[in-house]
């Protein structure tokens, strides 16, 4: 039809000619890919002349990178835009270029005394851009058209900030154009350090098939990806580094193995089991929980600073040391006693039942005050002594917690004053001669349940 029958309106010609432009754009993308499918290998380098023989060559400075600071490129990257892609990159520049932002920051001046207000400006990539947010259309285009894998603007490169995001189809095209798998970034941390959320799993798979080591340190700390892993409770990665062969015995620059990482961050109750689990992990591989770090901080003073009851368990029947002491001279019942208030319904009365029959020694009766909100830890640790210790601590109770449990700070009050049974002292001895044997030996006793129970410190409510 003519343009005299049918005239187009400005918009309409418009978007004709922006949808041809799309298409040639399309067309010249898949003709890239299919040259660089059948590109051959390169050639062998051209052998040198002799000395004498060469000539000088002209040595020219390379090209000025380009800079980009239009927050609207920046986010074509981030949102994978893929129209706008290819509108940005009919600048071959903009493949490579620094993307900066500057941000305005409140910085002290000293020698002006006052703070002031500093402008910071932070660099990265396109590539680094759409590896973050998981384009991975983007990815492979910026990598079609020459973008450099393993550039680092800004500190990182575009396969940390994939495995950062958990996005594991990034981290294939990555790897598979060159990306080193083991690459530090400005914070001394490679790949596998950046793999902390589950969602990470597959990226740590696909760069330990990479070829990047499975205990690879940190520059500074020393930390492995074990260490990270067991920090944060990742089973899957435990399980994946350790059948890699992880060095489960690997110690950080403070002196500490991922079982005391583990056990450190099992500070919340409802993660305790994840926390457990991984313990279990990796003691069944050969952690020693009786290893110290340099602050001669154990697993088990960790396990008891957070009340973790079946994380103690498990560490004193893999053979840790109830009364080891730290560098500060405490020892795991003096870091429970510091956070029974903080924790008094986790049962903080199963570990110090746990210590004590395990050979930890009876407390100082001046931490006993540090038990009036857990009356059920206060009756262990009194019928751990053979003569009932002075309860001045009694006087400073508030009207609040005595009335919560009065029946029970009355019999304190009433024993106080009178001689331990005969039976009690028979047990105290008992547990006195058996000493860290105490749990193992007591139960092979063949005797009843009751009895058994009663000396291994079961509280029943009573003070004999």
């Amino acid at each position: 039809m003519s343009k005299d029958t049918f005239p187009f309106t400005s918009t309409s010609l418009r978007s004709l000619r922006l949808e041809q432009e799309y298409q040639e754009w399309e067309d010249a993308r898949r003709a890239l890919a299919h040259r660089r499918a059948m590109t051959r290998a390169p050639l062998p380098r051209a052998p040198q002349l002799p000395p004498r023989q060469q000539q000088l060559q002209e040595v020219r400075a390379p090209p000025p990178q380009v800079r980009c600071r239009d927050t609207s490129v920046h986010n074509t990257f981030m949102c994978g835009d893929m129209k706008g892609v290819y509108a940005v990159l009919k600048d071959p520049a903009m493949v490579n270029a620094l993307m900066e932002t500057v941000h305005e920051e409140m910085v002290w001046a000293p020698e002006m005394g006052m703070w002031t207000l500093s402008s910071k400006v932070k660099q990265t990539s396109a590539l680094r851009l759409a590896a973050s947010q998981g384009h991975a259309s983007c990815v492979e285009e910026l990598l079609f058209r020459g973008a450099e894998v393993n550039a680092d603007p800004g500190g990182n490169t575009a396969l940390h900030d994939a495995c950062i995001g958990g996005h594991a189809v990034c981290v294939q095209l990555l790897i598979s154009h060159g990306a080193d798998p083991d690459v530090f970034n400005a914070d001394g941390s490679a790949p596998l350090h950046l793999c902390t959320s589950a969602q990470s799993f597959h990226c740590a798979q696909l760069l330990l098939e990479g070829g990047a080591e499975v205990s690879v340190r940190m520059k500074q700390s020393r930390i492995t990806p074990l260490h990270v892993a067991a920090r944060r409770a990742l089973e899957e990665h435990v399980e994946l580094y350790l059948s890699h062969g992880a060095d489960v015995l690997a110690t950080n620059q403070e002196g500490e193995t991922p079982l005391n990482a583990a056990c450190s961050g099992a500070d919340r109750p409802s993660e305790a089991g994840r926390y457990l689990r991984v313990i279990q992990r990796l003691l069944d591989a050969g952690a020693d929980p009786r290893t110290a770090g340099r602050k001669q901080h154990t697993p088990l003073h960790n396990a008891c600073a957070n009340c973790s009851p079946r994380i103690v368990d498990v560490l004193l029947k893999h053979g840790a040391k109830a009364d080891v002491a730290n560098c500060a001279e405490y020892t795991p019942m003096d870091c429970l006693l510091q956070v029974v208030e903080d924790y008094p319904n986790q049962q903080p009365e199963q570990i110090a039942r746990s210590l004590l029959n395990h050979g930890a020694r009876p407390v100082s009766p001046k931490m006993l005050k540090q038990c009036v909100l857990s009356p059920a830890t206060l009756e262990v640790l009194l019928n751990s002594y053979t003569s009932f210790p002075p309860c001045e601590w009694m006087d400073s109770l508030s009207a609040e917690i005595y009335e919560d449990h009065r029946a029970f700070f009355d019999l304190v009050r009433q024993r106080s004053s009178q001689p331990r049974s005969l039976q009690h002292l028979c047990r105290c001895a008992l547990r006195q001669h058996l000493g860290a044997q105490c749990y193992a030996a007591v139960c092979k006793l063949d005797i009843p349940c009751s009895v058994r129970d009663y000396l291994l410190l079961c509280n029943d409510g009573t003070l004999q």
